[in-house]
């Protein structure tokens, strides 16, 4: 009788590990792939700029160039590790808010702006999304930013 209740023990204990190991077995994808993930590099995010001009291609042309030139010092290629959402009014004003929230659509990073009337359209298309302002006379007094020391909200950048 001894003999057999050990054997039967020892079986009960030799299912008993089995079964824990195949649980843990079972178990370690679940455990380990959060953990795999991390170890792994992230594909880079190519960031997104969008930027409203107010005038057209031919006149911005310099500055437009002045940019892409001040990307490239600081190891940024357009189409390469960078996008950048290119949108001119051509003249008409009156497109400002639509290209604006088309820029919102579009999911970009953050938003230059050129001007004032350009400023507006981009501070009323969007709340979150960072807007630099490239050029303005008094971004307080025109309603932009609350302070130069602590502009508040998500416009930023030169006056």
């Amino acid at each position: 009788g001894a003999g057999i209740r050990r054997r039967v023990g020892a079986d009960d204990a030799r299912r008993s590990t089995r079964r824990a190991l195949l649980l843990a077995a079972a178990a370690w994808p679940a455990l380990v792939t959060p953990f795999a993930s991390l170890a792994q590099p992230q594909p880079a995010r190519i960031p997104r700029v969008g930027l409203l001009i107010s005038g057209s291609t031919a006149t911005f042309y310099p500055r437009v160039e002045a940019f892409k030139q001040g990307l490239r010092e600081l190891g940024y290629v357009e189409g390469k590790n960078i996008v950048i959402e290119w949108r001119y009014t051509e003249g008409k004003q009156d497109r400002l808010p639509d290209i604006a929230a088309e820029l919102v659509r579009l999911k970009v990073d953050i938003i230059v702006a050129s001007d004032g009337n350009v400023i507006r359209a981009a501070k009323n298309a969007t709340k979150t999304i960072p807007i630099v302002m490239t050029q303005t006379t008094d971004p307080v007094e025109l309603g932009y930013v609350a302070s130069l020391a602590r502009p508040g909200g998500n416009v930023t950048g030169l006056s």
